[in-house]
């Protein structure tokens, strides 16, 4: 296992308006949780937001406090394992625990983490009107995509 690094932190999300955001962006699902991230344009001038910034919320409807702290609990013991190598990169990331989480292994955990932060924090694509698009329309009888014979 790779220790975490002692150079970049990670910081925290605290504010509801930063968890919103967050919501706004890319999404990815596993069984064990849900995750959301919003990449900034310009870090603010705070210091501590500079690099990722991880948001944990846990709903009522997961358990009783006992289980939505500890799922917390081995999250924030999973975080800075699974997010080293994206601490540098300037998203709010948003990670929505659910009860599977209590009995999941930690290295699944640590796996499901980095799948999720490798996909949601990866820059936006082109956008539509970048793409290069066929100059005539289809003629009568063709069909453009998937062929039905």
């Amino acid at each position: 296992m790779r220790e975490p690094r002692a150079d970049l932190t990670i910081g925290r999300l605290t504010k509801r308006p930063d968890f919103v955001a967050a919501a706004s962006g890319r999404r990815f699902h596993t069984e064990r949780m849900s995750v959301q991230a919003r990449l900034r344009d310009h870090p603010d001038s705070d210091s501590s937001a500079s690099g990722l910034r991880v948001g944990l919320t846990v709903t009522k409807r997961v358990g009783h406090a006992t289980e939505r702290n500890r799922i917390k609990r081995r999250l924030r013991a999973a975080i800075p394992m699974a997010a080293q190598d994206y601490a540098a990169i300037h998203a709010d990331v948003v990670i929505i625990g659910r009860r599977e989480i209590l009995t999941a292994d930690y290295d699944v955990l640590i796996d499901d983490l980095r799948r999720a932060l490798r996909v949601v924090t990866k820059p936006k694509s082109a956008h539509l009107s970048d793409r290069t698009l066929p100059s005539s329309p289809p003629s009568q009888g063709e069909r453009r995509g998937h062929s039905h014979a």
